[in-house]
């Protein structure tokens, strides 16, 4: 198994001389570890004593503790370090000036999922949005892309659609690390931070999260393991369906279903139980919180056989077709609000465009839906590859 690197641990082993006597903020979560395990904060304060001044935490809080959608995070007083907590995903989304007051320089630390809708990418979006206008610095520690950096997937996000979970036109899976994406927006969308990234040794573009010898720790409670990432990429459309898509259960993502499925019905529509990269098994199993909490739910887990093979945002995609043509009746959209937007249909919002939601209602061909989408992933592809970073 190779032996990455991540840029926390470069960042330690070869500190910048540049950041001495600077007031660092860190922008980080559970997973922002090394190999020993030990957190990036800790790890900056040791290295640069008196000089951490402020912490950061994105969607689900500091300790990733918040389970959903639209549960915020307060600010508070890091115990340890005796310095202020500021949330980014509670009274505010946005970083305020008074928050960069505090310091020089913003360091993020943070592992993405390789999927638009995470909202790490809006966060960190953001921060270089106001760091450029207070005129600091952005520092990225990169991370592995868990589902690699070759394969990118799915239609590119509609403008018109943008929010908090896709604020630019890429496509679902983006194929990026942290790093490569925050220099692609910085640089694509004129943002213009100042911006520095302390790139990985020994990643390289194929791998999985698997592959890299580095340990998982979760970076939101939904996503417990490398395989309920490598499958968030499709199963996260369910969030805009009365689908459960297994939260409340112990394989979140990897799951899904409801009362209402049959699945003969479904197997039969999509000729499975055998996909591309994978296999649908039928389950069973009842959500302690959220969709139908308490009630038994049919649906499959999806399990993957070739990674490189299975595309999850198609696959999920074409589920989702069998679904509404065999229980138009009994499966329903769901309805706003969904991360701050009380207007826009959450699934539209999730897919990133709406036209490609009335595909799915007419019950579109699957492939003739794919088609529309193949150019401009395309370009983006093109347009990417320009800031990537790695073989």
């Amino acid at each position: 198994m190779a032996k990455v690197t991540t840029g926390l641990e470069t960042l330690i082993a070869e500190p910048r001389k540049w950041l001495n006597g600077k007031r660092i903020g860190l922008l980080c979560n559970p997973a922002s570890v090394d190999t020993h395990y030990q957190h990036a904060k800790n790890l900056l304060h040791n290295k640069f004593p008196g000089q951490l001044t402020a912490l950061f935490s994105p969607q689900h809080g500091l300790f990733a503790e918040k389970q959903d959608n639209m549960i915020e995070s307060d600010d508070f007083i890091d115990e340890e370090l005796k310095i202020p907590v500021f949330s980014l995903y509670g009274k505010t989304r946005i970083p305020t000036p008074q928050m960069f007051e505090q310091i020089d320089v913003l360091i993020i630390d943070l592992l993405d999922v390789g999927t638009r809708v995470y909202t790490f990418t809006s966060t960190l979006s953001y921060c270089l949005e106001i760091a450029a206008k207070q005129n600091k610095k952005v520092i990225v520690l990169d991370r592995p892309n868990p589902v690699n950096g070759i394969q990118v997937e799915g239609n590119c996000l509609c403008l018109s659609v943008s929010s908090f979970v896709g604020r630019y036109p890429l496509p679902m899976r983006h194929g990026l690390t942290m790093g490569e994406y925050a220099a692609y927006i910085n640089r694509t969308f004129n943002i213009n931070c100042q911006l520095d990234i302390i790139p990985m040794t020994g990643w390289e573009r194929q791998m999985y999260f698997q592959d890299t010898g580095l340990p998982w720790v979760l970076p939101s409670p939904n996503l417990p393991t490398p395989t309920s990432a490598m499958v968030y990429p499709g199963q996260v459309i369910w969030e805009g369906t009365n689908i459960s898509e297994g939260r409340g259960t112990t394989l979140p993502f990897e799951q899904f279903g409801a009362p209402f499925i049959n699945i003969d019905k479904i197997l039969s529509f999509i000729k499975g139980p055998r996909i591309p990269g994978g296999v649908l098994r039928p389950v069973a199993f009842e959500p302690t919180s959220h969709k139908w909490a308490g009630q038994v739910c049919k649906g499959f887990q999806i399990h993957i056989t070739d990674p490189y093979q299975f595309e999850p945002y198609l696959t999920s995609l074409h589920l989702l077709c069998a679904i509404i043509f065999h229980h138009k009746d009994q499966f329903q959209w769901k309805a706003p609000p969904y991360e701050y937007e009380w207007e826009k249909q959450p699934i539209d919002m999730i897919i990133g465009n709406d036209v490609i939601r009335r595909q799915i209602e007419n019950l579109d061909n699957i492939q003739s839906i794919r088609k529309g989408w193949i150019n401009e992933l395309e370009e983006y592809r093109l347009s990417a590859k320009k800031f990537y970073l790695y073989k």
